[in-house]
């Protein structure tokens, strides 16, 4: 077991590396924009349509994710590279910094336009820029950085909504979108840097296309078929994810069970998203055992437990101390499952083997 000061420490020299520093602060500028954003959007539907139009909203975001995702390959293959995806994050600045006018001028359709937009630069990004994430380090450090760049999400979870609910008592609405625009900014500038130095980018390598003799789909399966153990794992994920969705019921279970309000789901919340950070801090670190995949899906079974005894919780002590080892749990899921892709080359076309198997 590694103390804490080593897990910072061993963050701190991967973050003095260039590129592993330029990615990271990308993807951390990308992220805490996004939750702002999220928030933001949120409630600005909220406050002038209703609890319709935040439906909308996040309908309009998911939909690009589900299409892109499934049948969008070939659309994905074209934004593989750094300066494509910080094309990418200019896009989402001017989309964010045009919301305010956006629903001035257009009204809800506008923000469902723009909404449907940014969850297209989102489906466009994510995969991209995670699967270039093993190519910035030696293969013994893969998890390591996996660790550090699973952090940044962990962070902006906690502190994304808390600096948007602290920036909007300071300034306007409209503040906030701009402010929002200018972490897209920063993203795009360091992912823009990081392609003129480095000249990394989430693909296969040379010639792998023609080596391969078939397609993304075909090398996906005969990944499967001749390590049935990725198979199980892909399977587990996929399964473990739907069934997660129980996880909207939440603040209703709140309110009946608890007897609480927006207060208690908040700090149910905050619970999780501390778990999170202090799960990440050992996953990233500590040494994993050599089976991966059972691990992995001995944590989603850990996991799944934890999700049961939520719903047998009478008092909101109960609450946060389940929550918070349900968030200590989920690092451990992302970073095994990263690490353990992350040995298998990329797909032709830089496509991820998770995203090419439907996951």
């Amino acid at each position: 077991m590694l103390s804490g000061r080593v897990w910072i420490l061993r963050y701190v020299r991967l973050l003095r590396r260039g590129p592993v520093l330029l990615l990271w602060s990308a993807q951390t500028a990308s992220v805490f924009g996004g939750r702002l954003y999220a928030l933001a959007v949120m409630w600005l539907a909220w406050q002038r349509s209703g609890g319709a139009a935040m439906g909308l909203v996040a309908i309009a975001e998911s939909v690009p994710y589900i299409v892109l995702g499934t049948i969008g390959r070939r659309v994905r293959e074209r934004f593989t590279t750094l300066h494509s995806l910080a094309g990418v994050d200019l896009v989402r600045m001017v989309l964010v910094a045009g919301l305010p006018w956006t629903w001035e001028a257009l009204g809800t359709p506008g923000l469902l336009v723009s909404a449907a937009l940014l969850g297209v630069g989102g489906a466009l990004f994510d995969p991209s820029l995670g699967a270039l994430v093993p190519d910035l380090v030696r293969p013994g450090e893969v998890q390591a950085v996996n660790g550090l760049m699973d952090s940044t999400n962990r962070i902006a979870r906690v502190a994304g909504p808390g600096s948007a609910g602290v920036l909007l008592a300071v300034m306007p609405m409209a503040g906030l979108f701009w402010l929002d625009a200018g972490t897209f900014a920063l993203s795009a500038v360091a992912l823009a840097v990081l392609g003129a130095g480095a000249g990394l980018r989430a693909s296969a390598p040379a010639g792998a296309t023609a080596a391969s003799g078939a397609g993304p789909r075909a090398r996906a399966r005969a990944l499967v078929r001749t390590h049935p153990e990725t198979g199980m794992v892909l399977a587990v994920h996929g399964i473990a994810i739907f069934a997660g969705a129980v996880s909207i019921v939440m603040p209703a279970l709140v309110a009946a069970r608890l007897g609480g309000g927006v207060g208690t789901y908040g700090v149910m919340l905050a619970a999780t998203g501390a778990g999170s950070i202090v799960g990440n801090a050992v996953a990233g670190n500590v040494r994993l055992p050599n089976s991966l995949p059972l691990f992995y899906c001995a944590a989603w079974s850990v996991s799944g437990a934890l999700m049961a005894v939520t719903g047998s919780v009478r008092t909101v002590t109960e609450l946060v101390a389940v929550s918070a080892a349900y968030g200590a749990v989920s690092p451990f899921l992302a970073v095994s499952l990263s690490t353990h892709l992350a040995q298998f080359p990329p797909l032709p076309g830089g496509e991820p083997v998770l995203e090419s198997v439907g996951g």
